[in-house]
């Protein structure tokens, strides 16, 4: 599978990478294996996960399934974001950062964390305090390279302006949410981490199934994703975001594609995307997402998605 850099740090990632968010919580230890497996079989070799993803049990399912072959994944986990039996308040400051990386990394069985993302800005701590604790642990080889998530455009730009004062190597990558049918973050977001440098890693990107297909009609199958988490189908199930779907679809059948490979390569398309990150519960699922990074959409192509995403040229 094709890697990319991942912004100024020297971490070439897989283009597609596993969102590890299922296990522990949809799938158990078995299920999560068998995913583990099919993604380093078909070449995925970037993971991600959170401290707070199945209430910590992601890392932990990670740590014992790697166990013996840590060296072959890039794993990046994350801090910051409210975890289950916790009650902190201020989540970027350098007591709770420096906690939090020794909880990921017990959890993970590793010594080191090649990507660690701040989940979510803390607005009540300056960024100045959260960086300088990120830069001590790249010192002390804990991690290696540190990124941002769900920041806004000013947030993000302000806490490079800060790394950039103190000589620090700040954020490389911003993680957030990119779809055919959720673009939000190309108005402010998108252009703030193409000005930085940053790499983005879009997540969400078949849209909680959305871009499967599964849902077209309306329907909502027993057991998925948007039947199990109603506040995701209220969300995505709109019927405008229905009838693109089916514009979209007829697109990608007409050049013999799925939608899911349209999905991917979509993203794929935006040269400040490194890796494009889809959680599975099956291995089959893993196959589907590997395959469609195969698919390098034309300018000629692009364009014409485009023009069905309602975006000027």
């Amino acid at each position: 599978m094709e890697t990319r850099r991942l912004g100024r740090s020297d971490l070439d990632v897989s283009v597609v990478g596993l969102g590890c968010n299922n296990f522990g919580g949809r799938i158990d230890a078995a299920a999560s294996r068998r995913v583990i497996d099919a993604a380093l079989d078909h070449g995925i070799t970037f993971f991600d996960t959170a401290d707070v993803y199945a209430e910590t049990k992601s890392e932990t399912l990670i740590g014992e399934i790697l166990a013996g072959r840590r060296d072959k994944v890039i794993l990046a986990t994350k801090f910051g974001a409210p975890v289950p039996g916790t009650n902190v308040d201020r989540r970027g400051t350098r007591s709770y950062v420096l906690k939090a990386v020794e909880d990921s990394l017990r959890r993970l069985q590793t010594d080191w964390i090649d990507l660690y993302q701040m989940h979510r800005p803390d607005p009540e701590t300056p960024i100045e305090e959260t960086l300088g604790a990120l830069e001590e642990l790249v010192e002390s080889g804990k991690i290696r390279w540190y990124g941002a998530s769900n920041f806004s455009a000013d947030g993000l730009r302000a806490a490079q302006t800060a790394a950039r004062g103190e000589g620090w190597q700040g954020f490389v990558s911003s993680q957030d949410e990119l779809s055919l049918v959720e673009r939000s973050i190309e108005k402010e977001l998108l252009p703030a981490i193409e000005a930085e440098g940053l790499s983005l890693i879009p997540y969400f990107p078949l849209a909680s199934g959305l871009l499967t297909g599964k849902y077209r009609g309306g329907v909502k199958p027993e057991n998925s994703r948007l039947s199990a988490w109603p506040a995701l189908g209220d969300r995505y199930l709109t019927e405008s975001n229905l009838e693109l779907v089916e514009k979209l679809a007829a697109f990608a059948e007409a050049k013999q594609h799925s939608l899911v490979d349209l999905a991917f390569a979509w993203l794929l398309s935006h040269g400040t995307v490194a890796s494009v990150i889809a959680g599975a519960t099956r291995p089959e699922q893993v196959a589907a997402n590997a395959s469609a990074a195969g698919w390098v959409l034309t300018a000629a192509e692009r364009a014409e998605v485009d023009a069905l995403l309602g975006k000027s040229a």
